[in-house]
């Protein structure tokens, strides 16, 4: 090819300045096409040199100079004229050099393609985009489903046009590039027909949290223009990196997105593309199998790998990628530094909502802040205008044309999109937060409204009426090392990557009802037994499992999913450290209260000391749904590799009843075997104390539930507010328990940790646990902090 022109196979890493950051990228995924496993699609890139030949042979250089000198900094309202004038000199046609070099180009393309004519793709490659510190994602234009020489040529000379958008040089100026010093390069490859497939994006970090142990892959039906602009709330699918390398399945979690349209070539056009709704049953189906989210992963960390290398640092990338939907083939299609993570002004601080309010709106939460301001719907990129600095977005979706008032904006609220959108880049690079995917957000939200737009509360993003109060909390920047581990008290799998980032040993309690009531809802005995409901309580599961995006038609699989994947979610951020899972502790009232539960569920004037934990389990009553439990629990150990999860078994009351309990985890696989989990017991009822030394036999260690324990030995109803005052952990009795507990198993080489609410609330207590050489705490994560500090306070008092 001339000089020109480079095929993508010829391009080295020495010619990014002439490719441009989308030409190097994509050169780079076709040097590692064959160790990734995933197609690059044949094509070319169009110079930096030809753009600059092209300015020089047309005289467009000198009319640029000038009409970029009269640039205002600052000056929004000279800005579109100006950009209409930079723009209309792109109408001169190609050099004849130029336009014969395409011509040859397009022809071998054809050759290699097998086609006359192949439908192709034009993307900008601008010599100062997709970088470390910026992404300039979207700023330039790209065009589909383009054919022939003369729509090529048309499309290169658009692309070119696209340098000078109002958009494009806003973003330009805002991270300190110089106009003058910006050129273009343009790649021209053969379309992927992922308007018959999918396509979406793959990130090489959880991007809200920088959490490096995992792959986040997004996608939807169609072509990715509607997953990158946030037309969409794609499917997103979470991959744990070390299991993957271990050639575990790995896929711990996943979401269905609301996938309404999609964008798909204009056949009746014979160029360019359109927009259609998405039939209905591919909008409630995974967008890609299993096998293929791990191929996409892989191929991943591969590209990450390499970049890496190339950047002498670790370099988390993002990346675009397509399926062929004709022949099932998967193709990379961009590859660039992943952005968010670096400009993230959330790390270091917390933000507290104080209110239970209900909101207006959810979505998807970009970023961990709170912020608030007077809402402002804008309909398009046109009326930014109106848009006064502070105010709160509100806007069914956005483009790059929107990027000049986002970056004014208090907080920023989307109908459509999901975490690869438009909106939820940008998002993370201003540090505002966003609430992307807000079904009806501009119907809901009135214009000129005061609201509060929250995303502190982990992966759900809400939008609340009024300014509500909130507190920002800054977080040390390095713990105090300690002997003794300090652990989260946690069970929500949205918090658990930005959780797994504060300095936690792991977690010591994650309580598997919280997951049961929260993320599933029905009674496990209800799907392992249906034939024991009637027809209102059939159709109570039915309609739960069905608003949780469920199939009703496999009740168990879904329960048994479900509950994997959120204890997987938290056994992934925090790996490898252990995420210890405290069976299921639900009283019967509360069993009752899930869809389904009523049939199995005796009544009892006190369930508080009724049918519950351990005696639960090996019951006829209950093993069967137990069971269900055991099985999405092997499930994360074995097949997604997370084999950082351990057992817990509460309120057990003899050593006989422990011993009926681990026998039928070891008929599960999950106890008395080689790489079986660790199995602790709650210490929570007086009779664990007195014959620690039985349990000790049974089981691999013991963790405290104060809240239990107090309440057995004072003979105090902690729900009851006329004893309330006499509920106090710290009484002697008590104490004389935990230290007890703590010789007697030290004494049998187990280990002891404490996981009920008193360390959180009494720094005392901490320190006196510490004293008694208590292994492990366990605490809330707002104590976190607090609670490494009084351990190693304690600890160095300790120390001789």
């Amino acid at each position: 090819m001339s000089e020109l022109i480079l095929s993508l196979e010829h391009v080295a890493p020495a010619d990014a300045p002439r490719v441009g950051g989308k030409g190097a990228g994509l050169a780079m995924l076709q040097s590692l096409s064959s160790q990734t496993g995933v197609d690059v699609a044949p094509g070319f890139v169009v110079t930096a040199d030809a753009f600059r030949l092209y300015l020089s042979a047309t005289g467009l250089a000198a009319r640029l100079e000038a009409l970029l000198a009269t640039r205002r900094q600052g000056d929004d309202r000279q800005l579109p004229e100006l950009c209409r004038q930079l723009q209309a000199l792109f109408d001169a046609p190609l050099p004849l050099p130029l336009y014969s070099a395409l011509e040859e180009a397009l022809a071998a393309l054809s050759r290699r393609c097998g086609v006359s004519d192949p439908p192709v793709a034009v993307r900008s490659s601008a010599t100062a985009e997709d970088l470390p510190g910026a992404s300039f994602a979207g700023q330039q234009e790209s065009f589909l489903n383009v054919r022939g020489p003369t729509q090529v040529a048309r499309a290169v000379r658009g692309a070119y046009a696209s340098l000078y958008s109002a958009r494009a040089m806003h973003y330009r100026e805002d991270m300190g590039f110089d106009h003058r010093g910006v050129a273009l390069a343009a790649v021209v490859q053969q379309l992927v027909r992922a308007d018959t497939g999918a396509a979406g994006v793959v990130f090489t970090v959880e991007p809200e949290s920088g959490h490096d142990g995992v792959v986040l892959v997004t996608g939807s039906v169609g072509l990715g223009e509607s997953v990158v602009q946030g037309r969409v709330e794609p499917d997103q699918f979470l991959v744990h990196k070390a299991a993957l390398r271990a050639g575990r399945e790995a896929v711990f979690a996943r979401r269905i997105g609301r996938k309404e349209q999609r964008v798909v070539v204009d056949a009746q056009a014979g160029a360019g593309v359109r927009t259609e709704p998405v039939p209905e049953p591919l909008r409630h189906q995974p967008c890609l199998t299993d096998a293929q989210v791990r191929r996409l992963a892989s191929a991943a960390l591969v590209v990450e790998e390499e970049a890496s290398r190339r950047a002498g640092r670790h370099e988390p990338m993002d990346l675009e990628w397509a399926l062929d939907g004709r022949d099932q083939r998967l193709y990379l299609l961009q590859a660039r530094p992943e952005t968010g993570h670096r400009s993230r002004t959330a790390a270091g601080r917390r933000w507290t909502l104080e209110t239970d309010a209900t909101p207006i709106v959810t979505g998807l939460a970009i970023g961990s802040s709170v912020a608030t301001g007077r809402v402002r719907r804008l309909g398009s990129a046109a009326e930014t205008a109106l848009f006064r600095q502070g105010e709160v977005l509100v806007a069914e979706t956005t483009d790059p044309d929107w990027e000049p008032v986002m970056k004014h904006a208090a907080a920023i609220v989307t109908e459509r999109g999901g975490r690869t959108s438009h909106a939820a880049i940008v998002a993370r690079e201003l540090g505002v937060p966003a609430v992307v995917g807000a079904a009806d957000a501009c119907t809901r939200l009135p214009a000129g409204q005061p609201v509060t737009v929250s995303c502190a509360g982990g992966a759900t993003g809400r939008v609340y009426a009024g300014a509500l109060p909130f507190r920002v909390e800054t977080l040390e920047t390095q713990a105090r090392p300690t002997r003794t581990k300090v652990l989260l008290n946690l069970a929500d799998p949205d918090q658990a990557f930005a959780m797994a980032q504060q300095p936690a040993d792991g977690v010591g309690l994650l309580r598997l009802e919280f997951l049961m009531a929260g993320a599933l809802g029905v009674h496990p005995m209800a799907l392992a037994h249906p034939e024991r409901l009637d027809e209102m309580q059939r159709a109570a599961v039915h309609a739960a499992i069905s608003a949780r995006h469920g199939d009703p038609a496999d009740g168990v699989e879904w329960f048994v999913d479900r509950l994997a994947q959120g204890v997987g979610t938290i056994a992934a951020a925090f790996h490898p450290r252990p995420v210890v899972v405290r069976l299921s502790d639900f009283k019967t009232n509360e069993y009752a209260r899930l869809a389904g539960g009523t049939p199995f569920e005796p009544h009892e004037e006190n369930p508080m000391l009724g049918w519950r934990g351990a005696s639960r389990y090996h019951h006829p009553g209950y093993r069967d749904g137990f069971r269900l439990e055991l099985t999405a629990l092997r499930r994360v150990r074995e097949r997604y590799g997370l084999e950082n999860v351990e057992l817990m078994v509460p309120f057990c009351r003899t050593p006989d009843e422990g011993r009926r309990v681990l026998e039928l985890l070891a008929e599960e696989g999950l106890a008395g075997r080689p790489g079986a989990p660790l199995v602790r017991v709650m210490a929570e009822l007086p009779s664990n104390i007195l014959e620690a030394d039985a349990f000790a036999q049974l089981f691999d260690g013991f963790s405290i539930g104060s809240n239990d324990l107090t309440q057995l030995v004072l003979g105090v109803d902690r729900d009851s507010a006329t004893v309330a005052p006499l509920f106090d952990e710290r009484s002697p009795s008590v104490r004389w328990c935990l230290q007890r507990l703590i010789e007697r198993a030290h004494a049998a080489g187990r280990e002891v940790s404490i996981c009920g609410q008193a360390p959180s609330d009494h720094p005392e207590l901490v320190a006196w646990l510490v004293s008694c050489g208590i292994d492990a705490l366990s605490v809330t994560p707002d104590a976190l902090w607090r609670t490494r500090e009084v351990v190693a306070e304690a600890e160095a008092q300790r120390s001789p």
